[in-house]
């Protein structure tokens, strides 16, 4: 159902660019599956080359169409780059107990070997 806050507005502008599987990918699957139709139609009543190569290429149009479907959907390059920023964050933090630990024996050493050098 459409109710008239989908319909208007100033943000109406940005919703195709939202949607996927839009006017040329959905071009290329009716295409697609066309040229599929005409290809199991020739391969059985006119000539199992053609009809083969029909076949061949509109199962080729239709992973084509699949594939571009989605493939404005994923992140851009800044936000795979924060994500992976906050993981690393995050792992950072945890290992700070560990870093201290770690801190603190390095200071005792380094007072073991000062008290060992100046014997």
């Amino acid at each position: 159902m459409v109710s008239t806050e989908d319909t208007q507005g100033a943000g109406d502008a940005a919703v195709p660019a939202e949607r996927s599987g839009g006017g040329r990918v959905g071009a290329l699957l009716v295409c697609a599956a066309v040229v599929v139709a005409a290809g199991v139609l020739a391969l059985v009543f006119v000539d199992v080359i053609l009809g083969a190569f029909l076949l061949i290429m509109g199962i080729t149009l239709l992973g084509i169409g699949a594939t571009a479907r989605d493939w404005d959907r994923h992140p851009s390059y800044e936000d795979r780059e924060l994500a992976r920023a906050r993981r690393r964050k995050e792992k950072w933090e945890r290992g700070s107990a560990a870093r201290e630990r770690d801190r603190a024996r390095w200071a005792a050493h380094q007072a073991r070997q000062a008290r060992k050098s100046g014997q």
